[in-house]
């Protein structure tokens, strides 16, 4: 079983109504200092990471001595704050909030576009911005240090349904939204919107980056499985192995892997490089027949998560659990009990994993530990700058060749 951390629950008035309460989303700050989970009814909370797993431990140490159980405070206690550190913060949205992404700026990496003297902002180092995606198609982009909004980036004509910014500190922006498109926005370049990818047939649910920005994924109804070039913004391949709308993936840190959830109960593990299904991570045995995975069932898989040692994946599922996975296994190495989840996310340092559920509440357990192998660091090492091609053309052993490829999985 999975070791609990904690919890964060979101205010319940007496008379709320069970919808628009979801917790559609959760995400840590790059630099571990913040985390942001849209608690219901347009209400985006920031909270302190630091103070978060503090307040945590203090729970726990009151739980072990006697004293009675203390919820985190939905108040901020900004009296209490010393100058310098991450504040709290509840931001109105305004609408809905289903997606939400953390960006940070790096100075050398310039816009694309020409006219940087003409630009309203100039976003430094020591930004750290808050992306929301909205029910009503806007797109909101706030100060994570002040919570004030900065942008507000309209186009799409539907729901925003998952935001994610390239990791080389760009500020490039991409939106998945039910209208069926992904557009890609430059904040650097006053948030105007650089390209509009089209390709999918239904809602788009999710997007994300491969570790060094030059590939983007994207996921949605249908079965679809898309893989796009970020620099010519071209679709390289479409991905087939799904039997049921794709809602969630996420590229592993040496950008290696790509784990993709699907309603069909499975988690596929591919290769990116050559389209190829190295692992399928399934929720219900036996497996179920396509026609069966095809329609609605109690093991939807909602998200996917994958760790940062490269070795650990987290899936949130209908029948009520929380999986942790090693890439090695073909069973969970542990579960925990999570009632109507949703979404979920690892933290900066891999150590944690947070989960989202429709009531509003986020939930926390500990990643389970594992010394790496020397053999898997070198592995990651080497593939964050070799592709599976390149792989294969070095004069190694040819089992050499299938552990560093994921072959052996």
């Amino acid at each position: 079983k999975a070791k609990f951390i904690g919890e964060l629950l979101a205010p319940v008035a007496p008379f709320d109504q069970k919808s628009g309460r979801e917790t559609w989303t959760v995400a840590f700050a790059p630099d571990g200092s913040y985390f942001a989970w849209s608690q219901g009814h347009r209400i985006v909370r920031l909270v302190p990471w630091s103070k978060c797993i503090t307040n945590f431990s203090v729970r726990k140490e009151e739980r072990i001595n006697g004293a009675g159980p203390r919820r985190l405070s939905r108040q901020g206690s900004e009296g209490t704050l010393v100058p310098g550190e991450p504040r709290e913060h509840t931001i109105d949205c305004g609408d809905i909030v289903w997606g939400l992404a953390f960006g940070s700026s790096v100075p050398e990496k310039q816009s694309r576009c020409v006219n940087i003297e003409w630009h309203r902002f100039k976003f430094g180092q020591d930004q750290l911005l808050l992306a929301t995606g909205l029910n009503n198609g806007r797109i909101k982009i706030w100060d994570a240090y002040t919570g004030k909004l900065l942008l507000n980036l309209m186009d799409h004509t539907d729901i925003v349904r998952d935001l994610t910014f390239a990791p080389d500190g760009s500020l490039v922006l991409v939106s998945a939204s039910r209208d069926k498109t992904l557009r890609v926005w430059d904040l650097k370049d006053d948030g105007n919107m650089v390209k509009v990818l089209r390709g999918h047939q239904n809602w788009v649910y999710c997007s994300a980056f491969s570790p060094d920005s030059s590939v983007l994924c994207s996921v949605g109804a249908g079965k679809a499985v898309f893989l796009w070039n970020m620099d010519k913004y071209t679709m390289i391949r479409k991905l087939e192995g799904h039997h049921n709308d794709v809602v969630s993936c996420e590229f592993s840190p040496d950008g290696a892997l790509l784990a993709t959830a699907s309603y069909d109960t499975r988690v596929i593990v591919w290769d990116p490089h050559t389209g190829t299904v190295l692992l399928e991570l399934g929720h219900l045995f036996p497996p179920p027949s396509p026609i069966f995975a095809g329609g609605a069932n109690d093991r939807w898989v909602r998200s996917v998560a994958f760790c940062h040692d490269g070795w650990h994946i987290a899936t949130v599922t209908d029948d009520r659990l929380v999986r942790f996975w090693g890439i090695d296994q073909k069973s969970p190495q542990a579960i925990a009990s999570l009632t109507n989840g949703l979404c979920c996310a690892f933290s900066t340092d891999g150590s944690v994993l947070a989960a989202g559920s429709r009531d509003g509440s986020v939930h926390f357990w500990a990643c389970p530990r594992s010394v790496a192998s020397l053999q898997h660091l070198s592995r990651m090492a080497l593939r964050r700058v070799l592709t599976t091609q390149q792989v294969y053309t070095l004069s190694i052993p040819q089992c050499m060749r299938d552990y560093l490829a994921y072959r052996s999985l």
